[in-house]
Protein backbone atom coordinates (compact mmCIF):
# COMPACT_ATOMS: atom_id res chain seq x y z
CA UNK A 1 0.00 0.00 0.00
CA UNK A 2 2.89 2.38 0.77
CA UNK A 3 4.13 1.89 -2.80
CA UNK A 4 0.71 2.81 -4.18
CA UNK A 5 0.51 5.92 -2.01
CA UNK A 6 3.99 6.99 -3.16
CA UNK A 7 2.70 6.61 -6.71
CA UNK A 8 0.07 9.22 -5.86
CA UNK A 9 2.65 11.76 -4.66
CA UNK A 10 1.49 14.43 -7.11
CA UNK A 11 -2.01 14.22 -5.63
CA UNK A 12 -0.52 14.53 -2.13
CA UNK A 13 1.52 17.59 -3.12
CA UNK A 14 -1.56 19.17 -4.72
CA UNK A 15 -3.63 18.59 -1.57
CA UNK A 16 -0.79 19.92 0.62
CA UNK A 17 -0.31 23.15 -1.34
CA UNK A 18 -4.01 23.78 -1.80
CA UNK A 19 -4.68 23.12 1.88
CA UNK A 20 -1.85 25.38 2.99
CA UNK A 21 -3.12 28.22 0.83
CA UNK A 22 -6.56 28.02 2.43
CA UNK A 23 -5.52 27.19 6.00
CA UNK A 24 -2.97 29.95 6.43
CA UNK A 25 -5.66 32.64 6.65
CA UNK A 26 -7.81 30.90 9.28
CA UNK A 27 -6.04 32.15 12.45
CA UNK A 28 -6.31 35.77 11.35
CA UNK A 29 -9.74 35.89 9.72
CA UNK A 30 -11.58 36.43 13.01
CA UNK A 31 -9.44 39.47 13.85
CA UNK A 32 -9.84 40.79 10.29
CA UNK A 33 -13.61 40.40 10.54
CA UNK A 34 -13.82 42.04 13.95
CA UNK A 35 -11.57 44.92 12.87
CA UNK A 36 -13.66 45.56 9.75
CA UNK A 37 -17.04 45.32 11.46
CA UNK A 38 -16.59 46.10 15.18
CA UNK A 39 -13.14 47.64 15.81
CA UNK A 40 -11.76 47.75 19.37
CA UNK A 41 -14.24 45.17 20.75
CA UNK A 42 -14.06 41.50 21.74
CA UNK A 43 -17.76 40.71 21.23
CA UNK A 44 -19.65 41.47 18.02
CA UNK A 45 -23.05 40.00 17.21
CA UNK A 46 -22.89 41.42 13.68
CA UNK A 47 -19.74 39.42 12.94
CA UNK A 48 -21.30 36.24 14.32
CA UNK A 49 -24.50 36.63 12.29
CA UNK A 50 -22.69 37.59 9.07
CA UNK A 51 -20.38 34.59 9.39
CA UNK A 52 -23.37 32.35 10.06
CA UNK A 53 -25.22 33.67 7.00
CA UNK A 54 -22.14 33.14 4.83
CA UNK A 55 -21.69 29.59 6.11
CA UNK A 56 -25.35 28.79 5.43
CA UNK A 57 -25.23 30.22 1.90
CA UNK A 58 -22.05 28.29 1.13
CA UNK A 59 -23.79 25.17 2.42
CA UNK A 60 -26.73 25.74 0.05
CA UNK A 61 -24.35 26.03 -2.88
CA UNK A 62 -22.29 22.98 -1.99
CA UNK A 63 -25.38 20.81 -1.50
CA UNK A 64 -26.23 21.51 -5.13
CA UNK A 65 -22.75 21.65 -6.64
CA UNK A 66 -20.69 18.89 -4.99
CA UNK A 67 -22.90 15.97 -6.18
CA UNK A 68 -22.80 17.49 -9.68
CA UNK A 69 -19.00 17.90 -9.62
CA UNK A 70 -18.51 14.40 -8.22
CA UNK A 71 -20.85 12.92 -10.81
CA UNK A 72 -19.19 14.75 -13.70
CA UNK A 73 -15.77 13.64 -12.47
CA UNK A 74 -16.89 10.02 -12.91
CA UNK A 75 -17.41 10.87 -16.58
CA UNK A 76 -14.75 13.44 -17.45
CA UNK A 77 -11.98 12.78 -14.93
CA UNK A 78 -10.88 14.06 -11.53
CA UNK A 79 -8.15 16.42 -12.77
CA UNK A 80 -10.46 18.22 -15.18
CA UNK A 81 -12.98 18.91 -12.45
CA UNK A 82 -10.32 19.86 -9.86
CA UNK A 83 -9.33 22.85 -11.97
CA UNK A 84 -12.56 24.76 -11.32
CA UNK A 85 -12.66 24.81 -7.48
CA UNK A 86 -8.91 25.35 -7.19
CA UNK A 87 -9.12 28.38 -9.48
CA UNK A 88 -12.12 29.89 -7.70
CA UNK A 89 -10.54 29.52 -4.25
CA UNK A 90 -7.75 31.95 -5.23
CA UNK A 91 -10.04 34.94 -5.93
CA UNK A 92 -11.23 35.87 -2.39
CA UNK A 93 -7.70 35.46 -1.02
CA UNK A 94 -6.45 37.95 -3.60
CA UNK A 95 -9.06 40.52 -2.48
CA UNK A 96 -7.81 40.60 1.12
CA UNK A 97 -4.23 40.45 -0.12
CA UNK A 98 -4.85 43.95 -1.47
CA UNK A 99 -6.39 45.45 1.68
CA UNK A 100 -8.33 44.58 4.83
CA UNK A 101 -10.39 47.75 5.17
CA UNK A 102 -14.15 47.56 5.63
CA UNK A 103 -14.95 47.97 1.91
CA UNK A 104 -12.43 45.32 0.90
CA UNK A 105 -13.77 43.01 3.61
CA UNK A 106 -17.31 43.28 2.23
CA UNK A 107 -15.96 42.59 -1.27
CA UNK A 108 -14.13 39.54 0.10
CA UNK A 109 -17.29 38.46 1.92
CA UNK A 110 -19.40 38.58 -1.25
CA UNK A 111 -16.77 36.95 -3.49
CA UNK A 112 -15.97 34.19 -1.00
CA UNK A 113 -19.65 33.41 -0.51
CA UNK A 114 -20.12 32.92 -4.25
CA UNK A 115 -16.88 31.07 -5.03
CA UNK A 116 -17.05 28.79 -1.98
CA UNK A 117 -20.43 27.51 -3.16
CA UNK A 118 -18.41 25.63 -5.77
CA UNK A 119 -14.96 25.25 -4.20
CA UNK A 120 -15.81 24.42 -0.57
CA UNK A 121 -15.45 20.67 -0.10
CA UNK A 122 -15.03 19.96 -3.82
CA UNK A 123 -11.25 19.61 -3.67
CA UNK A 124 -11.54 17.11 -0.81
CA UNK A 125 -14.33 15.19 -2.55
CA UNK A 126 -12.40 14.90 -5.83
CA UNK A 127 -9.14 14.01 -4.07
CA UNK A 128 -10.84 11.18 -2.20
CA UNK A 129 -12.41 9.96 -5.44
CA UNK A 130 -9.00 10.08 -7.17
CA UNK A 131 -7.51 8.05 -4.33
CA UNK A 132 -10.36 5.52 -4.42
CA UNK A 133 -9.74 5.04 -8.15
CA UNK A 134 -6.22 3.83 -7.42
CA UNK A 135 -6.41 2.05 -4.03
CA UNK A 136 -8.19 -1.25 -3.32
CA UNK A 137 -11.05 -1.10 -0.82
CA UNK A 138 -9.21 -3.22 1.76
CA UNK A 139 -6.51 -0.51 1.98
CA UNK A 140 -8.74 2.51 1.47
CA UNK A 141 -9.24 3.54 5.10
CA UNK A 142 -5.47 3.76 5.64
CA UNK A 143 -5.03 5.67 2.37
CA UNK A 144 -7.80 8.11 3.28
CA UNK A 145 -6.14 8.58 6.66
CA UNK A 146 -2.79 9.32 5.00
CA UNK A 147 -4.46 11.85 2.68
CA UNK A 148 -6.04 13.48 5.73
CA UNK A 149 -2.63 13.42 7.39
CA UNK A 150 -1.14 15.31 4.43
CA UNK A 151 -3.93 17.85 4.80
CA UNK A 152 -3.20 18.11 8.53
CA UNK A 153 0.49 18.59 7.72
CA UNK A 154 -0.50 21.48 5.45
CA UNK A 155 -2.54 22.83 8.35
CA UNK A 156 0.51 22.70 10.65
CA UNK A 157 2.78 24.45 8.15
CA UNK A 158 0.12 27.06 7.39
CA UNK A 159 -0.50 27.77 11.07
CA UNK A 160 3.23 28.10 11.76
CA UNK A 161 3.52 30.55 8.89
CA UNK A 162 0.48 32.53 10.08
CA UNK A 163 1.96 32.68 13.58
CA UNK A 164 4.95 34.69 12.37
CA UNK A 165 3.64 36.53 9.31
CA UNK A 166 1.88 39.88 9.44
CA UNK A 167 -1.80 39.90 8.50
CA UNK A 168 -1.10 41.59 5.15
CA UNK A 169 1.65 39.12 4.29
CA UNK A 170 -0.54 36.18 5.31
CA UNK A 171 -3.11 36.82 2.57
CA UNK A 172 -0.41 37.54 -0.02
CA UNK A 173 1.35 34.27 0.76
CA UNK A 174 -2.01 32.43 0.70
CA UNK A 175 -2.73 33.79 -2.79
CA UNK A 176 0.70 32.74 -4.06
CA UNK A 177 0.57 29.21 -2.59
CA UNK A 178 -2.97 28.58 -3.89
CA UNK A 179 -1.88 29.68 -7.36
CA UNK A 180 1.18 27.43 -7.13
CA UNK A 181 -1.08 24.50 -6.18
CA UNK A 182 -3.21 25.05 -9.28
CA UNK A 183 -0.19 25.28 -11.59
CA UNK A 184 1.42 22.18 -10.04
CA UNK A 185 -1.78 20.18 -10.40
CA UNK A 186 -2.23 21.11 -14.05
CA UNK A 187 1.38 20.23 -14.93
CA UNK A 188 2.14 17.10 -12.90
CA UNK A 189 -1.08 15.35 -11.84
CA UNK A 190 -2.15 12.62 -14.23
CA UNK A 191 -5.80 12.34 -15.17
CA UNK A 192 -7.84 9.63 -13.46
CA UNK A 193 -11.10 8.33 -14.87
CA UNK A 194 -13.15 5.44 -13.51
CA UNK A 195 -13.36 3.99 -17.02
CA UNK A 196 -9.62 3.37 -16.75
CA UNK A 197 -10.30 1.02 -13.83
CA UNK A 198 -11.64 -2.47 -14.48
CA UNK A 199 -14.79 -3.12 -12.51
CA UNK A 200 -17.51 -5.73 -12.44
CA UNK A 201 -19.94 -3.45 -10.62
CA UNK A 202 -22.44 -1.53 -12.71
CA UNK A 203 -23.40 2.04 -11.78
CA UNK A 204 -26.12 2.27 -9.14
CA UNK A 205 -27.78 5.49 -10.25
CA UNK A 206 -30.34 5.21 -13.00
CA UNK A 207 -28.55 2.43 -14.80
CA UNK A 208 -30.90 2.51 -17.72
CA UNK A 209 -30.58 6.26 -18.18
CA UNK A 210 -26.78 6.48 -18.20
CA UNK A 211 -26.52 5.04 -21.72
CA UNK A 212 -28.54 5.24 -24.93
CA UNK A 213 -28.60 2.94 -27.94
CA UNK A 214 -27.10 4.09 -31.22
CA UNK A 215 -28.19 2.23 -34.36
CA UNK A 216 -29.95 -0.26 -32.13
CA UNK A 217 -26.82 -1.95 -30.76
CA UNK A 218 -23.81 0.11 -29.63
CA UNK A 219 -24.27 2.03 -26.37
CA UNK A 220 -23.33 5.70 -26.37
CA UNK A 221 -23.02 8.17 -23.51
CA UNK A 222 -25.80 10.54 -22.64
CA UNK A 223 -25.40 14.29 -23.13
CA UNK A 224 -23.83 16.23 -20.26
CA UNK A 225 -27.09 17.61 -18.92
CA UNK A 226 -28.37 14.05 -18.48
CA UNK A 227 -25.49 13.37 -16.07
CA UNK A 228 -26.66 16.00 -13.59
CA UNK A 229 -27.85 14.10 -10.50
CA UNK A 230 -31.37 14.76 -9.29
CA UNK A 231 -32.70 14.50 -5.75
CA UNK A 232 -34.14 11.14 -6.77
CA UNK A 233 -30.67 9.93 -7.73
CA UNK A 234 -29.30 10.86 -4.32
CA UNK A 235 -32.22 9.17 -2.54
CA UNK A 236 -31.72 6.07 -4.70
CA UNK A 237 -28.05 5.98 -3.73
CA UNK A 238 -28.89 6.36 -0.03
CA UNK A 239 -31.39 3.51 -0.22
CA UNK A 240 -29.07 1.20 -2.10
CA UNK A 241 -27.05 0.18 0.98
CA UNK A 242 -28.03 0.13 4.68
CA UNK A 243 -24.45 0.86 5.69
CA UNK A 244 -24.21 3.80 3.31
CA UNK A 245 -27.46 5.34 4.55
CA UNK A 246 -26.33 4.94 8.17
CA UNK A 247 -22.95 6.46 7.30
CA UNK A 248 -24.80 9.40 5.75
CA UNK A 249 -26.81 9.92 8.96
CA UNK A 250 -23.63 9.83 11.05
CA UNK A 251 -21.99 12.25 8.59
CA UNK A 252 -24.95 14.63 8.93
CA UNK A 253 -24.79 14.90 12.73
CA UNK A 254 -20.98 14.98 12.80
CA UNK A 255 -20.97 17.77 10.21
CA UNK A 256 -23.75 19.59 12.05
CA UNK A 257 -21.50 19.65 15.11
CA UNK A 258 -18.43 20.60 13.07
CA UNK A 259 -20.32 23.45 11.44
CA UNK A 260 -21.47 24.62 14.85
CA UNK A 261 -17.89 24.67 16.13
CA UNK A 262 -16.72 26.60 13.07
CA UNK A 263 -19.41 29.24 13.44
CA UNK A 264 -19.15 29.56 17.24
CA UNK A 265 -15.87 28.47 18.81
CA UNK A 266 -13.59 31.35 17.79
CA UNK A 267 -16.09 34.03 18.78
CA UNK A 268 -16.71 32.14 22.02
CA UNK A 269 -13.00 32.02 22.86
CA UNK A 270 -12.48 35.67 21.92
CA UNK A 271 -15.35 36.83 24.14
CA UNK A 272 -14.65 34.39 27.00
CA UNK A 273 -10.83 34.52 27.19
CA UNK A 274 -9.91 37.41 24.83
CA UNK A 275 -8.07 35.17 22.36
CA UNK A 276 -6.30 36.86 19.43
CA UNK A 277 -4.70 35.69 16.17
CA UNK A 278 -1.59 34.29 17.85
CA UNK A 279 -3.56 32.30 20.43
CA UNK A 280 -5.85 30.92 17.73
CA UNK A 281 -2.73 29.95 15.78
CA UNK A 282 -1.29 28.18 18.85
CA UNK A 283 -4.51 26.17 19.26
CA UNK A 284 -4.54 25.24 15.60
CA UNK A 285 -0.89 24.29 15.73
CA UNK A 286 -1.53 21.82 18.55
CA UNK A 287 -4.49 20.45 16.65
CA UNK A 288 -2.54 20.17 13.40
CA UNK A 289 0.51 18.45 14.90
CA UNK A 290 -1.61 15.92 16.79
CA UNK A 291 -3.74 15.26 13.69
CA UNK A 292 -0.76 14.82 11.39
CA UNK A 293 1.03 12.36 13.68
CA UNK A 294 -2.15 10.39 14.24
CA UNK A 295 -3.25 10.14 10.60
CA UNK A 296 0.17 9.39 9.15
CA UNK A 297 1.46 6.95 11.75
CA UNK A 298 -1.21 5.86 14.25
CA UNK A 299 -4.36 5.42 12.18
CA UNK A 300 -2.89 3.12 9.46
CA UNK A 301 -1.82 0.69 12.20
CA UNK A 302 -5.07 0.84 14.16
CA UNK A 303 -7.40 0.44 11.18
CA UNK A 304 -5.84 -2.91 10.27
CA UNK A 305 -6.38 -4.24 13.79
CA UNK A 306 -9.72 -2.80 14.94
CA UNK A 307 -11.39 -1.69 11.68
CA UNK A 308 -12.73 1.60 10.39
CA UNK A 309 -16.14 1.29 12.10
CA UNK A 310 -14.60 1.16 15.58
CA UNK A 311 -12.22 3.97 14.69
CA UNK A 312 -15.23 6.04 13.62
CA UNK A 313 -16.92 5.46 16.98
CA UNK A 314 -13.75 6.30 18.93
CA UNK A 315 -13.25 9.49 16.93
CA UNK A 316 -16.82 10.68 17.46
CA UNK A 317 -16.78 9.91 21.19
CA UNK A 318 -13.52 11.76 21.77
CA UNK A 319 -14.79 14.71 19.70
CA UNK A 320 -17.82 14.83 21.99
CA UNK A 321 -15.53 14.96 25.04
CA UNK A 322 -13.57 17.77 23.38
CA UNK A 323 -16.75 19.83 22.88
CA UNK A 324 -17.79 19.29 26.52
CA UNK A 325 -14.40 20.56 27.74
CA UNK A 326 -14.71 23.63 25.52
CA UNK A 327 -18.23 24.31 26.77
CA UNK A 328 -17.35 24.18 30.48
CA UNK A 329 -13.86 25.77 30.11
CA UNK A 330 -13.08 27.62 33.34
CA UNK A 331 -9.65 28.87 32.33
CA UNK A 332 -7.78 29.76 29.13
CA UNK A 333 -5.61 26.64 29.39
CA UNK A 334 -8.58 24.26 29.12
CA UNK A 335 -9.09 24.72 25.34
CA UNK A 336 -5.38 23.97 24.85
CA UNK A 337 -5.71 20.75 26.83
CA UNK A 338 -8.90 19.78 24.99
CA UNK A 339 -7.25 20.34 21.62
CA UNK A 340 -4.68 17.60 22.32
CA UNK A 341 -7.57 15.13 21.93
CA UNK A 342 -7.26 15.76 18.18
CA UNK A 343 -4.91 12.80 18.11
CA UNK A 344 -8.05 10.60 18.27
CA UNK A 345 -10.69 13.01 16.98
CA UNK A 346 -9.24 12.80 13.46
CA UNK A 347 -10.13 9.11 13.18
CA UNK A 348 -13.75 9.95 12.36
CA UNK A 349 -13.75 11.68 8.92
CA UNK A 350 -11.52 9.26 6.96
CA UNK A 351 -13.16 6.24 8.61
CA UNK A 352 -16.59 7.52 7.62
CA UNK A 353 -15.48 8.17 4.04
CA UNK A 354 -13.89 4.72 3.87
CA UNK A 355 -17.04 2.97 5.08
CA UNK A 356 -19.11 4.81 2.47
CA UNK A 357 -16.57 4.18 -0.29
CA UNK A 358 -16.48 0.42 0.28
CA UNK A 359 -20.17 0.02 -0.48
CA UNK A 360 -19.74 0.83 -4.19
CA UNK A 361 -17.46 0.15 -7.13
CA UNK A 362 -14.70 2.29 -8.69
CA UNK A 363 -17.02 3.81 -11.30
CA UNK A 364 -19.23 5.30 -8.59
CA UNK A 365 -16.73 6.94 -6.24
CA UNK A 366 -17.46 10.45 -7.48
CA UNK A 367 -21.17 9.93 -6.82
CA UNK A 368 -20.52 8.36 -3.41
CA UNK A 369 -18.11 11.02 -2.15
CA UNK A 370 -20.28 13.75 -3.67
CA UNK A 371 -23.35 12.42 -1.89
CA UNK A 372 -21.59 12.30 1.51
CA UNK A 373 -20.22 15.80 0.90
CA UNK A 374 -23.71 17.02 0.02
CA UNK A 375 -25.11 15.58 3.25
CA UNK A 376 -22.31 17.31 5.16
CA UNK A 377 -23.01 20.55 3.33
CA UNK A 378 -26.70 20.31 4.22
CA UNK A 379 -25.65 20.08 7.86
CA UNK A 380 -23.43 23.13 7.36
CA UNK A 381 -26.48 25.08 6.20
CA UNK A 382 -28.41 24.22 9.33
CA UNK A 383 -25.55 24.50 11.85
CA UNK A 384 -25.06 28.30 11.80
CA UNK A 385 -28.82 28.86 11.86
CA UNK A 386 -28.97 26.96 15.15
CA UNK A 387 -25.67 27.56 16.91
CA UNK A 388 -24.75 31.12 15.90
CA UNK A 389 -27.86 32.71 17.45
CA UNK A 390 -27.30 30.57 20.57
CA UNK A 391 -23.69 31.72 20.77
CA UNK A 392 -24.58 35.38 20.27
CA UNK A 393 -27.35 35.14 22.88
CA UNK A 394 -25.32 33.44 25.61
CA UNK A 395 -22.33 35.74 25.07
CA UNK A 396 -24.51 38.82 25.41
CA UNK A 397 -25.90 40.49 28.52
CA UNK A 398 -29.40 39.29 27.57
CA UNK A 399 -28.62 35.59 28.15
CA UNK A 400 -31.47 33.81 30.04
CA UNK A 401 -28.85 32.31 32.39
CA UNK A 402 -25.10 32.57 32.82
CA UNK A 403 -23.53 29.86 30.67
CA UNK A 404 -21.30 31.28 27.89
CA UNK A 405 -20.54 27.79 26.55
CA UNK A 406 -24.16 26.65 26.27
CA UNK A 407 -24.05 26.48 22.46
CA UNK A 408 -20.88 24.35 22.64
CA UNK A 409 -22.61 21.93 25.00
CA UNK A 410 -25.47 21.63 22.50
CA UNK A 411 -22.83 20.74 19.90
CA UNK A 412 -21.59 17.99 22.25
CA UNK A 413 -25.12 16.54 22.35
CA UNK A 414 -25.18 16.51 18.53
CA UNK A 415 -21.89 14.60 18.51
CA UNK A 416 -23.29 12.07 20.96
CA UNK A 417 -26.13 11.39 18.50
CA UNK A 418 -23.56 10.78 15.75
CA UNK A 419 -21.64 8.46 18.07
CA UNK A 420 -24.76 6.42 18.87
CA UNK A 421 -25.52 6.17 15.15
CA UNK A 422 -21.99 4.87 14.50
CA UNK A 423 -22.57 2.06 17.01
CA UNK A 424 -25.57 0.88 14.98
CA UNK A 425 -23.54 0.45 11.79
CA UNK A 426 -21.73 -2.72 12.82
CA UNK A 427 -24.25 -5.30 11.69
CA UNK A 428 -24.34 -4.01 8.11
CA UNK A 429 -20.80 -2.82 7.41
CA UNK A 430 -19.13 -6.22 7.43
CA UNK A 431 -21.84 -7.83 5.31
CA UNK A 432 -21.88 -5.06 2.73
CA UNK A 433 -18.10 -4.86 2.60
CA UNK A 434 -17.75 -8.62 2.11
CA UNK A 435 -20.27 -8.45 -0.70
CA UNK A 436 -18.38 -5.69 -2.47
CA UNK A 437 -15.03 -7.39 -1.89
CA UNK A 438 -16.34 -10.49 -3.66
CA UNK A 439 -17.54 -8.47 -6.66
CA UNK A 440 -14.67 -5.98 -7.05
CA UNK A 441 -11.31 -6.26 -8.78
CA UNK A 442 -8.68 -4.55 -6.69
CA UNK A 443 -6.74 -1.74 -8.33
Amino acid sequence: MEKKVRGLRHLMVTVFLSGMGNFIVIPGITDVTMFALCPATDECSLAIYLSAFQQAMIGVGTVLMIPLIGNLSDEYGRKALLTLPMTLSIIPLAVLACSRTTNYYYAYYAVRTLTAMVSEGSINCLSLSYLADNISDSERASAFGILSGVSSGAFVCATLAARFLSTASTFQVATFVSTLALVYMRIFLEESRPDQVDSMIQPMLKEGEDIIQKDGNAPGKMPVFKKIPSLGDVICLLKSSPSFSQAAVAAFFASLAEGGMISSSMYYLKARFHFNKNQFADLMLIDGIASTISQLFLMPRLVSSIGDRRLLSVGLLVTCVNAILYGVAWSAWVPYAATTLSIMMVFAPPSLRSIASKQFGPGEQGKVQGCISAVSSLANIIAPLIFSPLTALFLSEEAPFQFPGFSIMCIAITLMIAFIQSLRMGSHVSADTDKNNSNSIQV
